[in-house]
């Protein structure tokens, strides 16, 4: 979130075009992350208008799977993985070295943060990535891990509780290199992006060295070429055997991409063993929640145990929403209007408490449910509506603001400013409903009144 904005007009599409770098994510480096604040930040940008066939299109949060839930999709994809047990108890712990047998053993924590081999979990104990040769070791790593929260570099200060841990097989590494595959609109489809530097932080390697990231767009109605796949292999500078390993393996993983309808897919490392295996050490994927209805087996596999519960409430009433730290609630329709109106009351010394877009097809009913879900957050202390109605109807918002504010007994400084489709109707019914509303007239003027009210 920028600390200052610029004031370019009252449009929705001046408001959107503040924000290029969210809308176009032209750099490589915008897309690679998979940590969950940039899935978060990424749903901001896909409740939008469409222009071409005049629809709204519905917000929603990607889905994020754990490691052992990608690598076990990858595995039934043919993609080359290590062999594993999942350990979710005190009594699978005793036994996990029984089910696996091999040379050594590889421990991790399986949370949706990154980081976790240079973590701390709450009871003391280092790392959330171990190795041991020793199997009369696993089981006391895994009960240091198992029930306790861990804390890392992408973690709240207070940790994640760690319900789930994977044994799997350590494989040495002769060669490490980067690949993913992501939805990329500068391309209107999926972009290969690799390096030959893996199993470091590929933001580090981007920044360093810009030049050593390769990207190589695939049709998406023609799918990846057999030559397309051998380039990206030869660019990650396989050579002899392991390059068509390499080659098929990168086939593969498209397919499943395909397949699953992901928005990404990460590898790091994706290398090659001293014994000439080509194997996917480490992996993420993201899928599209737009196609829920026809990947049901993926999206029942969901871990919400790391999720904000307000964010849930928020997908479950089909509202887009993000909590923060502050203490002013926005209750916005559109994702640049409501990353601007983030920014301003920023801009005049106030902290905005979440993001809430209630998208161009709100309902009184949805108004009701976004006022439930600010006025339960503890930390919200004043509420800003700040609605720019081109498909909506301020009317229709400010019955469901009236409403809203009867039923829960709003106790809070409310600020409302609408403009726009209906706007005189909408102001009528909130000047004659009697309520203590702070009516603006401006986006700067509803920004410090916001700010204003709750100090």
């Amino acid at each position: 979130m920028r600390n200052k904005i610029e004031r370019q007009g009252e449009e929705a599409s001046n408001e959107f075009s503040r924000y290029p770098e969210i809308l176009e994510m032209a750099a490589p480096i915008q897309f690679l992350r998979s940590s969950m604040r940039l899935s978060s930040y990424r749903c901001l940008c896909k409740g939008r208008w469409n222009r071409k066939t005049g629809v709204v299109t519905v917000p929603a949060r990607d889905l994020n799977l754990q490691e052992y839930q990608s690598k076990k999709l990858m595995e039934d994809g043919g993609v080359s993985v290590q062999k594993f047990v999942m350990v979710n108890s005190l009594e699978d712990a005793k036994k996990a070295s029984e089910r696996l047998k091999v040379d050594e053993y590889v421990i991790k924590a399986q949370i949706l943060a990154g980081g976790r081999g240079k973590g701390t979990f709450s009871n003391g104990f280092k790392g959330g990535v171990h190795l041991t040769k020793d199997p009369s070791k696993v089981e006391g790593i895994v009960e240091s891990m198992l029930g306790h929260k861990l804390t890392t570099k992408q973690t709240a200060a207070d940790g994640v509780k760690v319900n789930q841990v994977m044994v799997a097989e350590a494989l040495d590494i002769a060669k490490e290199t980067y690949f993913a595959i992501v939805m990329d609109r500068g391309y209107n489809g999926p972009v290969m992006v690799g390096s030959k530097h893996g199993g470091v932080d590929i933001e580090e390697t981007a920044e360093k060295d810009p030049d050593s990231i390769i990207k190589e767009a695939v049709d998406i109605v023609t799918g990846i070429t057999d030559e397309q796949a051998l380039r990206m292999a030869e660019k990650l500078d396989f050579t002899g055997e392991h390059l068509q390993e390499a080659a098929t393996q990168i086939t593969r993983l498209y397919n499943l991409f395909v397949k699953v309808d992901a928005t990404q897919l990460e590898i790091n490392p994706f290398g090659e063993t001293p014994d000439g295996r080509v194997v996917c050490f480490d992996a993420k994927l993201n899928f599209d929640d737009n196609a829920a209805f026809r990947q049901k087996e993926i999206f029942d596999m969901e871990d919400t145990s790391e999720t904000d519960p307000r964010e849930i409430e928020a997908n479950r009433l089909k509202l887009n929403y993000i909590g923060l730290d502050g203490s002013i609630g926005c209750l916005v329709n559109g994702a640049g209007l409501a990353m601007a109106t983030m920014d301003i009351i920023k801009l005049h010394g106030g902290e905005p408490a979440n993001f809430l877009d209630v998208g161009g097809g709100v309902s009184e009913q949805q108004v009701y449910d976004a006022f439930q879900l600010l006025t339960a957050d503890s930390h919200v202390k004043g509420i800003l509506v700040n609605v720019f109605g081109g498909i909506v109807n301020c009317a229709t918002v400010a019955t469901g603001i009236l409403k809203a504010c009867q039923r829960i007994n709003l106790k809070l400084p409310l600020v409302v400013r609408l403009e726009g489709q209906n706007v005189e109707a909408g102001r009528k019914i909130l000047e004659e409903s009697n309520l203590p509303i702070k009516a603006a007239f401006g986006f700067e003027e509803a920004a410090k009144l916001a700010v204003a009210s709750v100090k």
